[in-house]
């Protein structure tokens, strides 16, 4: 399973941030700073080419969407540079990669098909509110804590 820990899942700080900044913040937006999060853990930075290939999309395209979060002080970016996150960025950035792996564990948990819950998080993480995402992380988290309760679910959901 996607595990995250309860020391690893943080308190609704990032939920506060995104919620400040919805208006301003849209979904694709909200998948490159995930995507530049995620390379910032790995690598340090993030490369314009990279977010390109990651997000299948062309290298234009990133560059005018990383000056677009520029713009917004979510990101520094110097022209031909590498990509890295602001504190506000990477604050907000943690907040979208959290709520992407909660969604991961509850379809896992829901036993949904492997190849197909990269597709349902994606399509659905943009529009659930903080209330839900909270909500479905403690559902998680339930059926962590009682796994004879999660196995009768599997077992009803059977029938």
């Amino acid at each position: 399973m996607i595990g995250l820990g309860q020391e690893e899942y943080y308190t609704v700080r990032g939920y506060q941030l995104l919620k400040q900044n919805k208006e301003l913040i849209t979904p694709a937006m909200e998948d490159y700073l995930e995507m530049i999060y995620r390379c910032c853990q790995e690598e340090g930075y993030a490369r314009i080419s990279k977010l390109s290939q990651l997000l299948n999309v062309r290298a234009s395209s990133a560059t005018k969407m990383v000056q677009r979060l520029g713009t917004l002080g979510l990101i520094k970016y110097e022209r031909y540079g590498i990509v890295n996150l602001s504190d506000k960025g990477l604050e907000i950035g943690h907040f979208l990669l959290e709520r992407h792996n909660i969604l991961g564990e509850f379809f896992e948990l829901l036993g949904s098909e492997e190849s197909e819950i990269l597709k349902q998080i994606e399509l659905i993480e943009h529009n659930l509110s903080t209330g839900t995402v909270l909500n479905i992380k403690s559902l998680c988290d339930f059926f962590y804590d009682h796994p004879e309760l999660h196995e009768l679910f599997l077992e009803h959901k059977k029938l």
